[in-house]
């Protein structure tokens, strides 16, 4: 069902054709998934540049299948949770950081104390705020991509999380799931875009400004811990192991901070 009522529709389309000409902007009153949702249609042969908004997603998914609730509200102004996904075809040459540069456009759309926890989380003060999820789906020789983006609003209960969760409105008092979807929907296309043709490399250095891993101790969901120490012009993450340096990809890992004292050999 459809729910235009209080988003700033038009005007978000319009900032986004100025950068890819035919963007279609969609809200739902409730969706299972914005990703699932765009992924169907490009399966379906449907490749058309959208952002999807769900005003309550039933069965949001995060990164290694964890679970995305986004809660219900009567108004837009009363929605707990900003979730959307913004589909488009996309022709990297390398497709290593994307979600690194797409975290990086979003925090820099919303606040400058936020930080990125390698590789796809927004975090705030050790606390989780945001988090993304990139699917593709081929056809023929063309690829869709699906970018996901979770954002808590306001409060929300952090039993069950791995990550105690933190809320916008703990930063930015008056903005509500709509405006924040302003401020970070035309960026986002931009950050794509750039990414398309040049690669992670251009972020390098401004994701390192916004790193909240470096220098700290972190144990991996495989059994390894080391220091993290930054990321390379791919986003791999560099890692200071007992057995030296390795560098870390996305599909590999999962990462949790742990206490540098247990670091101490290394």
């Amino acid at each position: 069902m459809s729910s235009a009522m209080g988003w700033p529709v038009e005007q978000i389309r319009q900032a986004l054709a100025a950068h890819l000409p035919g963007f279609r902007v969609e809200v739902l009153a409730q969706l299972d998934s914005t990703n699932t949702e765009l992924m169907r249609r490009a399966r379906n042969g449907q490749m058309e540049p959208v952002l999807l908004v769900a005003e309550q997603q039933t069965a949001g998914r995060g990164r290694l299948g964890r679970q995305w609730f986004s809660g219900e509200g009567t108004s837009v102004g009363a929605i707990s949770s900003l979730t959307f996904s913004l589909g488009l075809p996309l022709a990297p040459r390398d497709w290593s950081g994307l979600s690194l540069a797409v975290g990086l456009s979003v925090v820099q759309s919303l606040h400058p104390d936020l930080r990125l926890k390698w590789p796809n989380d927004v975090w705030w003060h050790g606390r989780k705020l945001a988090g993304i999820l990139i699917e593709t789906a081929s056809l023929g020789e063309n690829r869709y991509a699906v970018v996901g983006i979770g954002v808590n609003i306001k409060p929300r209960a952090s039993a069950g999380l791995a990550t105690p969760a933190a809320w916008l409105q703990e930063l930015l008092p008056a903005v509500d799931a709509s405006q924040a979807l302003l401020r970070i929907a035309a960026p986002l296309l931009q950050t794509i875009k750039t990414f398309e043709q040049l690669g992670f490399a251009p972020f390098q250095a401004r994701f390192a400004e916004r790193d909240a891993l470096r220098g700290l101790g972190v144990a991996l969901s495989d059994g390894r811990v080391g220091v993290a120490q930054g990321v390379d012009g791919a986003g791999a993450l560099r890692l200071h192991t007992a057995q030296g340096p390795q560098k870390i990809t996305s599909a590999e890992v999962s990462v949790r901070p742990v206490s540098p004292p247990s670091l101490a050999a290394l």
